[in-house]
């Protein structure tokens, strides 16, 4: 009798080892190192910054190279980061570093001079062109702050400035990233980029404030040939769980072709980006996305987004 139940206690032991591995349960934990080993992650923040950051940028890319991620992309809001693609590539080989420009206050607002000295930086690695973020009308008039802001459209029609960026975007293969404005003018950005010949774009965390896409606004971008972003961020707040419930459903109808993950990490006081890059992936593969769709999303895709191979 004791062997009977000895051996029927066994067999339930595999039985609930083979459920809990199985990808899309909830309850599923596979090794974040496994989900991360080829990732690329298009929005990392790092020091040197005017904020307090959790990492620099030489010790974010060494991390992401020991948990074989292919590639990061290092974001400053107010700072272009062509400069510390190079040095990050020459300190940690085996990895690929790109940069990218946010078109804030700081270099311009909507400056098509600085997207073409962008292009000019030892190593060539610059690839994201960020419309305006913190400095963006719309985050501004969200925030109900009282202070100068980049604009990109009047009266529902692109500035002929923003024009220009996006002619300057399309000339140098560069990434068209929505940055922060309103989700309407994220649909207008996408369509001019897709008539002026723009191959390669994405709608920064359409989901997150102040941009709060639904899903009407995402299939529009999406039809104009642009991928649709969804960050991590912080797991530890208390809305985490519904917000990953709201993305891995957005994920689910939208269909994960067009859609990219990425951490937007490396603030102060939160997980270091590639560890919440892969508890990120955990999240959605306990809410029903497949291992197969979390590797297109975080692998394939932004690979495509950037143009390699």
């Amino acid at each position: 009798m004791r062997t009977a139940l000895a051996l029927l206690f066994a067999a339930a032991a595999v039985l609930a080892r083979a459920d809990a591995g199985s990808p899309g349960q909830r309850g599923a934990a596979p090794d974040a190192t496994s989900l991360l080993a080829g990732a690329i992650d298009i929005h990392v923040h790092s020091s040197p910054d005017n904020v307090a950051r959790s990492v620099d940028a030489l010790e974010v890319a060494k991390l992401a190279h020991d948990k074989g991620m292919r590639a990061i992309v290092l974001k400053n809001h107010y700072d272009p980061t062509a400069g510390l693609a190079y040095l990050a590539r020459k300190a940690v080989p085996g990895i690929e570093i790109y940069v990218g420009i946010d078109l804030n206050q700081t270099v311009g607002g909507m400056n098509p001079i600085a997207v073409e000295h962008l292009t000019q930086i030892t190593g060539g690695w610059g690839r994201l062109v960020w419309m305006s973020t913190f400095d963006a009308e719309n985050q501004v008039r969200y925030s109900k702050e009282n202070r100068p802001f980049v604009s990109v459209s009047r009266n529902g029609e692109l500035l002929p400035e923003t024009r220009a960026v996006i002619t300057a975007i399309a000339k140098h293969h560069l990434v068209l990233a929505t940055g922060h404005v309103s989700a309407d003018e994220g649909v207008l950005l996408v369509r001019e980029g897709h008539r002026q010949g723009v191959a390669h774009m994405v709608v920064t965390h359409a989901m997150n404030p102040p941009i709060v896409m639904d899903l009407a606004h995402m299939q529009a971008a999406t039809s104009e040939g642009a991928f649709i972003e969804f960050v991590g961020g912080s797991l530890a707040t208390k809305d985490a769980p519904a917000r990953m419930d709201r993305f891995a459903d957005a994920i689910k109808k939208l269909g994960a072709r067009f859609c990219i993950l990425s951490s937007d990490l490396g603030q102060a006081g939160n997980a270091l980006p590639p560890d919440g890059f892969g508890a990120f992936m955990q999240a959605l593969l306990q809410r029903g996305i497949s291992r197969q769709d979390i590797d297109l999303m975080a692998k394939q895709n932004p690979a495509r987004l950037l143009g390699l191979p």
